[in-house]
């Protein structure tokens, strides 16, 4: 039986699942930050590389991947997703780059595991780097500001 478009099973599913929110207000940061009433409109959350904007699906076909290849990047713990209230793997753009590279390097016959580990290190690298940049900018200004 069912009613409307709506059969039985979908109807339960519903009821156990509660209320139904929209992925946008309903998703964490994939860096696990928690969504608040302070986050920023969805037009700026897309602009963030870390905001899990991306299905399995969809991340798999702009890394030109399949969805086994995301999983086990997962399982390598290159990238770790966020996962939606339903269950599902949702990934950022700075994810989507971190697989791309391993990708890269895995067609260039690096095996899987190294593969994440360099990417892993070349992440750290550049986020070092960016920091190293930031705190040197800082200790300009802070030197400008004393004379």
């Amino acid at each position: 039986m069912t009613v409307g478009n709506l059969s039985p099973w979908r109807t339960v599913t519903a009821v156990v699942r509660g209320k139904v929110r929209m992925p946008s207000e309903s998703q964490p940061y994939a860096d696990g930050r928690q969504p608040d009433q302070d986050r920023p409109p969805v037009a700026d959350r897309l602009d963030d590389d870390h905001f899990p904007a991306y299905t399995m699906g969809r991340a798999a076909e702009l890394v030109g991947a399949t969805p086994a290849f995301l999983r086990a990047l997962g399982e390598a713990r290159l990238i770790t997703p966020t996962r939606s209230d339903g269950g599902h793997r949702r990934y950022s753009r700075h994810q989507l780059r971190l697989a791309a590279r391993a990708r890269e390097l895995v067609d260039q016959g690096t095996p899987v595991d190294a593969a994440c580990r360099i990417v892993s290190l070349e992440d750290q690298l550049e986020q070092a780097e960016r920091t190293n940049e930031e705190l040197r900018r800082q200790g300009a200004d802070t030197v400008q500001g004393n004379r």
